[in-house]
């Protein structure tokens, strides 16, 4: 085990699975000379040459249509958008092409492409560089939603991604890049897909988020538990599509509580889904309605402050958790 940061375990992966297989490369806006955005490739161009990591125009479409070309002629292409509000300049091609081909030809075409995003506010990085649209890519059949919270499987999740026959979105939240954790140096350690992560096990309430609202779970967890003595089961649940709603509802059967916490605006959010399922399932077993927290529905302001005032925090997680203990 060593200790690193997500981008540091990423980066590994990458190296990892570009040595264990020749078919892999990957391609994007600055990931060569520069590094990538978010420091990620750096390294990796001078170590593999250009033939496997390419920098590419300012061209979206572009990248994932040639991403999906050669995934389809036999290679394994990882395809990074600097950022996922960058991806709807390629939505066609990930929504009608990538995430179809193997249905519409009867399972004779494969598209083994990753696409790496980075998603999320907190960066004051303005409206238009701070969407979370990870519900969005996990409402298309065809297609893997991944949202890693953390170094360690951010490396597992990213090389079972590689080792996939179908397209994969593999987001990653700008704020989680810097935290540090512990990570297996085992060159085949993987995380399957589908299988979320108990984080911290608790009999009053099941708290559930991906990605960055994460951390705020976490928090909001130790608060309730130093504050209030009400303990909190937290799930990270690591990727979108496949779901494991299983691992979700088992705990709110024991919990008899249920808050959904997610960087989305919650109007249309992934969180609506998760509650609809968790009433379809555990209904009879609920205490209180389900509880969402997410971003307010505004586009991410720009100043810090009115920024970290429309993200979700742990203290609006508290809030929603002591609501369903009032008489």
């Amino acid at each position: 085990m060593a200790e690193m940061r997500m981008r540091e375990a990423l980066r590994e992966a990458l190296r990892e699975e570009m040595l264990r297989d020749e078919t892999i490369f990957l391609m994007g806006e600055d990931i060569g000379l520069y590094g990538g955005s978010y420091a990620v490739t750096k390294g990796l161009l001078e170590e593999f040459g250009e033939a496997r990591v390419i920098d590419t125009p300012i061209a979206e479409s572009g990248i994932v249509g040639a991403g999906i070309g050669a995934a389809m002629g036999g290679l394994r292409p990882m395809v990074e958008l600097m950022t996922i509000n960058f991806s709807f300049l390629a939505l066609d091609q990930i929504v009608n092409s990538a995430a179809k081909l193997y249905h519409m030809s009867n399972g004779q075409i494969n598209v083994p492409l990753v696409i790496r995003m980075a998603s999320g506010g907190g960066s004051q990085l303005a409206a238009t560089h701070s969407h979370s649209l990870e519900g969005l890519y996990a409402h298309f059949p065809g297609l893997k939603v991944v949202c890693p919270s953390n170094a360690a499987d951010a490396k597992g999740l990213l090389k079972r991604a590689f080792r996939d026959d179908n397209t994969v979105i593999f987001i990653e939240h700008t704020a989680n890049y810097a935290i540090k954790g512990e990570v297996p140096d085992d060159p085949d350690f993987l995380i399957e897909f589908g299988v979320a992560n108990i984080l911290r096990e608790g009999t009053d309430v099941t708290i559930v988020g991906y990605g960055g609202s994460v951390h705020q779970a976490t928090r909001a967890a130790t608060l309730l538990e130093e504050q209030e003595e009400i303990s909190a089961e937290v799930i990270d649940l690591r990727t979108l599509r496949p779901l494991d709603m299983d691992t979700v509802i088992a705990s709110v059967k024991k919990t008899n509580r249920c808050v959904i916490v997610e960087d989305a605006w919650r109007f249309g959010g992934f969180g609506g889904e998760l509650a609809a399922q968790v009433m379809e399932h555990a209904f009879d077993w609920l205490d209180a309605p389900v509880a969402r927290v997410a971003c307010k529905d505004v586009p991410l302001p720009y100043n810090r402050n009115l920024e970290f005032a429309a993200l979700p925090s742990e203290e609006d997680v508290v809030d929603a958790v002591l609501g369903m203990f009032k008489e």
